[in-house]
């Protein structure tokens, strides 16, 4: 009889554990499915930018086979003959290619050294204005270029340093000078094309570290105050800290436009005399690829930039995990 009971007990117990199992998978679905209808709202806000992304960001991608392809419009993407490697071995062989993708990776990188400091430095200087007037001004005119276009910004740096109506040569012959040609000049020219791209960008750069900087303590920079630290200490010891994990983010996503000079400001500003710093693979890739139509050789250039840019993400986010700073 006893033996019988525990038997039953077991076999009650036995059955019980599955009953509770059910009923906590049904309380899981339950709380998801609730939490999925108080969300739904902003599931339908986030539907056209994931509609975006694929349609003009993920589909697009498809168009890569390009490069492996001997492409014509006639045939189309699928009907094109096969092609390997070939255009990737054309494209490291030939010396113009080449010095179109070192251009490119040094203006871009310089670009980065000396343009990236300039947003964190107007931030902090900003952060220090106490007259509100003052800064709203100061915040407003900085802000103002970044929507200009590069047909404007090139527009204002030809009537600045042009040749003969610049108003540069204007002040220098009115001196007694000689006009100087600072857009065909190889080193004029990259000052003018690194500076015209801080003006533009720095000040709207800033309002993310000036965002990042608000939402430090307070209570820091009072007992740093107080242990009697100057406001260049302040600054270098708890306000560049406190922004560094945003500094890091923004040097790693720079670090993934490192292959991208930008079309627009370069096409505006370039001319025939500079060229052989001036040329950069989106500009390549308009002339010979659109232009000339060799859709395959710039279809390869593009997938080259893209997994150069890949490659250098992940190097900076590994360098930047070395620092406990990592995105992932």
């Amino acid at each position: 009889m006893k033996t019988q009971e525990r038997i039953m007990g077991s076999d009650g117990a036995m059955a019980g554990q599955p009953t509770g199992q059910m009923a906590e998978a049904t309380a899981r679905r339950t709380r998801s499915y609730s939490r999925f209808r108080r969300n739904m709202p902003l599931l339908l806000m986030f539907t056209p930018v994931i509609v975006f992304f694929i349609m003009f960001r993920y589909v697009p991608m498809l168009g890569n086979i390009i490069a492996f392809k001997h492409y014509n419009l006639i045939q189309g993407i699928w009907g094109s003959p096969w092609a390997g490697l070939d255009y990737f071995r054309m494209m490291f062989s030939n010396p113009q290619s080449m010095a179109i993708i070192r251009n490119t990776l040094v203006l871009s990188l310089l670009k980065i050294v000396i343009g990236f400091p300039f947003p964190i430095l107007i931030a902090v200087m900003l952060n220090e204005v106490r007259k509100a007037w003052f800064k709203r001004s100061v915040q407003t005119l900085l802000y103002l270029p970044h929507f200009f276009s590069w047909v404007i910004v090139g527009g204002i740096a030809v009537t600045m340093f042009g040749s003969q109506a610049g108003v540069v040569n204007t002040i220098i012959t009115y001196f007694g000078g000689e006009p100087v040609n600072f857009l065909y000049q190889t080193n004029s020219w990259l000052a003018i094309f690194f500076g015209s791209g801080i003006w533009k960008e720095a000040g709207f750069s800033a309002i993310i570290y000036l965002a990042a900087i608000s939402s430090i303590d307070p209570s820091l920079y009072e007992a740093a105050s107080i242990d009697g630290a100057s406001k260049i200490k302040q600054i270098g010891y708890v306000t560049l800290p406190g922004i560094m994990p945003v500094m890091t983010l923004m040097l790693i996503i720079a670090m993934g436009n490192v292959m991208e000079v930008g079309f627009d400001q370069v096409y505006n500003l370039q001319n025939a005399v500079v060229s052989d710093v001036s040329s950069v693979i989106s500009t390549y890739i308009y002339t010979v690829g659109i232009q000339g139509g060799m859709y395959s050789m710039t279809t390869a250039m593009g997938l080259f930039e893209a997994v150069i840019g890949l490659v250098l993400v992940i190097g900076a986010n590994r360098l930047a995990k070395l620092f406990d700073q990592a995105l992932w």
